[in-house]
């Protein structure tokens, strides 16, 4: 198998995450995170898409919200603002450890991130 992440995450998830690439594309993931217990969030299921370049795994995909949030780190058009998609990535993230850690940032946003109005709502 060429794809053994894909293996790896539909056989053996980490707990409140789930994803696999879509039919026609490899490059294109659809992925869900299930709220985390004791957070805002809980109850709820957010989907995501996650796109693959050809320099991945030099460089991390682009993973977006399908789903509306109201969170200090998702902007509008469901980016998310999380550091190892952007300056703190590194090659050996796999699809599970970034969902994982998007989850993560649901129940602890990082400050000074996004929005510091919706994280003082938030976390009021």
């Amino acid at each position: 198998d060429n794809y053994p992440a894909v293996k790896v995450l539909q056989e053996d998830p980490p707990t409140g995450v789930s994803g696999a690439p879509s039919e026609n594309n490899i490059m294109l993931w659809n992925a869900v995170i299930f709220g985390p217990v004791g957070t805002p969030f809980e109850d709820g299921t957010f989907k995501l898409l996650i796109e693959f370049s050809e320099e991945y795994p030099n460089k991390p995909p682009t993973v977006r919200f399908v789903s509306r949030m109201f969170h200090p780190n998702v902007y509008a058009d469901g980016s998310i603002c999380l550091d190892i998609l952007q300056n703190r990535w590194s090659p050996t993230y796999d699809v599970s450890s970034i969902l994982t850690s998007i989850q993560l940032v649901d129940e602890t946003p990082a400050f000074g991130c996004v929005h510091f109005r919706w994280y003082h709502f938030y976390c009021t």
